[in-house]
């Protein structure tokens, strides 16, 4: 595909469906390649498409855009769609990342279309500090909301496996990590070894993100697990955990969570 590329996520069809027909008349050369209707959906998409632009909504449920954004990193132009102005606004301001307010205005998103396709034209940069300073900025505000308006949600405490004839209720601060099976999951634990009938992505929304990590598309590890990270080519890397001899992929959409620590 010769053409500008582009993927949209957003939790809310509607807006997907009104961002991608404003798009089209805006700038008919842009290609949607792929809509996500969330944030871990959103990289698996970047992942097998590559656009050149991203329009991530802010908030959406299990990995949300702020978080999606650390993952897809200085590889296309991100665009945040917001219901919150304050979101950050100087920071983008200085040009590290564009935003939309919801609803965004047609004249808005004018102006937005003409700054990507100057960018485009343009050398990428490869510097990450002003990027990494707005999604750190955008992250705490995430949790200074959920904090006030008292939805910050519960986070699994047992996970439920059947074990020969019994029933198991594994305590999660017992897991070393959790890894799909094509239908099923492996969860490997202190006592032992368990297929579940769960996927790795409903896990993953279900799971403290302080304390687990999404490290592949098919691999969740406890943090307080991890022992050494050992990195590899092409920004992929391993992880070894305390007292274990399973060495875990780190594909590189998450290879940023290590970055972090």
């Amino acid at each position: 595909m010769s053409g500008p590329t582009a993927l949209i996520a957003d939790d809310e069809p509607l807006l997907r469906e009104r961002l991608r027909s404003h798009l089209g008349r805006l700038w008919p050369e842009l290609a949607i390649v792929a809509e996500a209707r969330n944030g871990r959906e959103a990289v698996e998409l970047f992942d097998l498409h590559a656009p050149q632009v991203v329009f991530l909504d802010v908030q959406m449920p299990g990995l949300n855009g702020v978080e999606a954004a650390r993952s897809i990193g200085r590889r296309a132009e991100v665009v945040f769609v917001t219901a919150y102005e304050q979101y950050a606004v100087q920071a983008f301001a200085q040009g590290a990342l564009d935003y939309l307010v919801k609803p965004f205005e047609v004249e808005r998103l004018a102006d937005t279309v003409q700054r990507l396709q100057a960018r485009l034209l343009q050398p990428r940069d490869s510097t990450g500090r002003p990027l990494e300073s707005v999604l750190d900025e955008l992250a705490a505000e995430l949790k200074r909301r959920a904090g006030l308006d008292g939805s910050a949600r519960r986070h699994l405490r047992w996970i439920k496996a059947s074990v020969g004839s019994t029933t198991r209720l594994i305590p999660v601060e017992q897991i070393a990590f959790l890894r799909s099976d094509e239908k099923y999951t492996l969860v490997v634990w202190e006592g032992g070894e368990a297929l579940i009938r769960k996927s790795i992505r409903e896990l993953a929304d279900e799971l403290d993100p302080e304390s687990f990590a999404q490290i592949h598309r098919s691999v969740i590890v406890n943090l307080r697990q991890v022992s050494q990270v050992d990195r590899g080519l092409n920004e992929t890397a391993e992880v070894k955990l305390k007292n274990r001899n399973d060495v875990l992929p780190v594909s590189r959409s998450f290879v940023h969570i290590f970055r972090q620590m």
